[in-house]
């Protein structure tokens, strides 16, 4: 148990790193004087006519000769104050700093300071211990109470000092609530860096030199102060322990701030607010976290939000992405990730980005066994409805929509875009595949925009796919139409008493495509049930087949001939006939989303082959070959896109003729007025709800509160898009 003891009086500031960890001749302050910027005309020893005034002033100091100061010191800003140990102060003048309403003298007053260098014109006012730490020019500090560094300081990351033991190594356990997809922290991770580390825990080579290059990244030595970046305001809090702040930061009220790297820029600066924890982690550029938070063991995309009691443990939050009022335990979620509604629960999952998670949503916290909590994968596009609740372990295809439902076993959705449903009265569980294109174009369609315009991300390490219909769910697309083609011809078959022991997998979706495409009737007098989407007995009715495997090809289409032309307008001196010439051999059918960049599987692969064979040596240089492969994607998706296509027609190895070209052209076009039609018209649902006017006494008070349809940019933005989409068409429909 720990216990108060009594030290010499000197120990107070000497001593910050002991002894047997200093090396090379190296003194206890070497570390400190490389990190800070010395000031132009350097410091100087106090003048004795100084000192009297400073001690007039109320001031003391274990050592008058170690305070330094620049030639620029005016020690009437100067009163009150403890100093002990080496100081060092810049330039001291008889201004007033100012951040909104909050006006404080540049000085020093009524503060405790051990062994500190405090840059330009800082004002630092009822700090009541501040010891080890560097400040930046031109930052207020008002009325803290502790602000200390350790000499075995980590910021956040996951790495050991010099001496220390491993059982002191910060884990994040993501994805799980046990230890076997364990990640170690570190400035600048990225979703990609936790998803390569966690996903792949069979690895043990990868893993291995994961955690090597984690360690060598930093300077295992002790002695490494604490940083206050230039230009920040910190007010009214009580704890900072081992936290190093970048520049341009306001931090207010907050409870504790302890082993952190809070990343901050004058072009994105972070804020933290009221009532906030944050322990053990890093924080990404431009975060605001506000109202009680608490976050331990995590890390922080750029842009965040956490606010008003969330609470986030063991997790990695991607960039763009929004937590309110929700408990976050053991999890790893992609960018652009949305959770504002209190009692919302997401344990144990791994959740790719572009998802939404609504009030009173339990996902993941129900024990189903006797062991820790499973694990849910849900692919991007998640969004579980008001009060629906999920049990481990369970997987969702991309973009799968949960009505509100306490679904009662594990899950495994195979088909994008539906809509999940928990029929109690039948005792049967309900799947529309297609669900978001058929009924709710306005959604899925301002999708890519939505996100796109939520991105303010000044620098962008983390590649993101933000298109809807992307390879990875485009390759969910063509599973769906497969497993749609063997589920109906299961069904007919059924129907005509023939024992389906006898058909291989080919024939029964060659019969099952051959009723979609040639007997629309017939298909819509089957009850066709899905297989192996939910654990136990009970019926998995599809609703609509006919419909959802007609939408899926209009998806596939739509997303085809937009790459192409999207391809053939970034390169302006190719055409779709070298473009057909380039395209040999087959679909990659395999993609990764890799925490928000999408890849195929066998550059993943190939990316943690170079990690394990030391090609790829440091967090930096995984990064660059992130980058590599993301400005080699766009031909990869092109590939993809063409044999996609391909695969609609029944040899998917044959050629595109122009004939084909046009054909799709023109599928193209009309798909492109009935996505504009659709979002019009699933928009105007919400007009004309009669519930939804009840409210209103008349039209006049329902426009000046809503506005009219035809006024909603998004209807507006679609109709332009749609006759741009026409034109480029007819540009290129000779582009063969």
């Amino acid at each position: 148990m720990d216990q108060v003891t009594i030290i010499d009086y000197d120990r107070i500031y000497e001593n910050f790193i002991e002894e047997k960890y200093l090396h090379d001749g190296h003194d206890e302050y070497f570390y400190r004087n490389q990190q800070v910027k010395k000031p132009e005309g350097g410091w100087r020893h106090l003048h004795s006519s100084e000192v009297e005034r400073l001690v007039m002033n109320n001031n003391s100091a274990t050592d008058w000769d170690d305070i330094w100061v620049t030639d620029e010191f005016d020690t009437n800003m100067v009163r009150n104050n403890r100093f002990f140990g080496k100081v060092r102060i810049g330039k001291v003048s008889r201004r007033v700093l100012q951040y909104h309403d909050l006006r404080l003298p540049i000085g020093i007053t009524d503060s405790s300071i051990v062994s500190c260098d405090i840059g330009d014109n800082v004002a630092i006012h009822d700090v009541h211990y501040m010891a080890n730490y560097i400040i930046g020019d031109q930052s207020i500090l008002f009325n803290i109470q502790e602000m200390s560094t350790t000499d075995h300081s980590k910021f956040g990351n996951g790495i050991i000092k010099e001496g220390e033991p491993e059982d002191v190594r910060v884990w994040l356990d993501v994805m799980n609530e046990n230890e076997g997809r364990r990640i170690l922290p570190f400035d600048g991770m990225i979703t990609a860096d936790a998803y390569l580390w966690a996903k792949y825990a069979d690895d043990t080579k990868l893993q291995q030199r994961l955690k090597e290059i984690t360690q060598e990244s930093m300077d295992n030595h002790r002695g490494y102060y604490g940083t206050i970046g230039e230009s920040c305001v910190i007010k009214n809090c009580w704890i900072l322990k081992d936290a190093k702040v970048g520049p341009h930061c306001y931090i207010k009220g907050a409870s504790k701030l302890k082993n952190v790297t809070i990343n901050s820029s004058k072009e994105e600066p972070s804020q933290i607010g009221e009532g906030v924890i944050l322990v053990n982690g890093v924080t990404g550029y431009g975060c605001r976290i506000f109202y009680s938070v608490v976050a331990t063991r995590f890390v922080l995309g750029d842009n965040c939000n956490l606010k008003y009691g969330a609470r986030l443990i063991h997790s990695v939050l991607g960039d763009n992405s929004t937590i309110s009022c929700c408990e976050v335990l053991n999890n790893l979620i992609f960018p652009s990730h949305e959770q504002h509604h209190n009692n919302s629960f997401l344990i144990s999952a791994c959740v790719m980005g572009q998802s939404n998670m609504a009030a009173g949503a339990t996902i993941g916290s129900n024990h189903n066994s006797r062991a820790t909590d499973g694990e849910i994968v849900a692919s991007r596009g998640f969004w579980p409805g008001l009060c629906s609740s999920v049990k481990h372990s369970s997987r969702f295809a991309s973009f799968t929509l949960l009505s509100k439902a306490d679904y009662p076993n594990e899950l495994n959705i195979m088909l994008p875009f539906c809509l999940v449903n928990n029929n109690t009265a039948k005792n049967e569980l309900e799947v529309m595949p297609a669900y978001w294109w058929m009924y709710n174009m306005y959604a899925i369609a301002r999708n890519t925009s939505k996100y796109l315009s939520r991105d303010k991300r000044k620098r962008k390490v983390q590649n993101i796919e933000f298109e809807t219909l992307a390879p990875d769910t485009v390759e969910e697309i063509i599973e769906g139409r497969k497993w749609l083609e063997v589920w109906v011809a299961n069904a007919y078959l059924c129907k005509k008493g023939e024992d389906l022991g006898k058909y291989e997998y080919y024939d029964l979706r060659e019969c099952g495509k051959n009723l979609f495409d040639n007997e629309p009737e017939t298909v819509k007098s089957l009850e066709v049930f899905g297989e192996g989407m939910e654990k136990g007995k009970r019926k998995v009715r599809i609703l609509k087949p006919l419909e959802a495997y007609h939408a899926y090809g209009d998806m596939i289409t739509y997303y085809a001939v937009t790459t192409c032309m999207h391809y053939l307008e970034t390169h302006p001196n190719t055409d779709m006939e070298h473009i057909v010439e380039r395209m040999r051999g087959h679909r990659l059918r395999k993609w990764i989303n890799l925490g928000g960049q999408t890849m195929p599987e066998e550059y993943v692969d190939q990316l943690r082959a170079d990690i394990r064979d030391g090609k790829l040596n440091t967090w930096d240089e995984i990064h660059h070959r992130y980058d590599e492969l993301w400005e080699n994607y766009l031909h990869e998706k092109l590939r993809h896109a063409y044999f996609a296509l391909m695969f609609l027609y029944k040899d998917e190895t044959d050629v595109m003729t122009e004939e084909m070209w046009h054909e799709n052209l023109d599928k193209a076009i009309r798909i492109q007025h009935y996505i504009c039609d659709q979002v019009y018209e699933s928009r105007k649902k919400d007009y004309e709800n009669p519930f939804r006017n009840a409210t209103f006494r008349n039209e006049a008070e329902k426009l000046a509160v809503i506005g009219s349809i035809e006024d909603v940019s998004f209807v507006k933005q679609i109709r332009k898009e749609t006759e741009a989409f026409v034109e480029l068409v007819q540009k290129y429909r000779n582009a063969h």
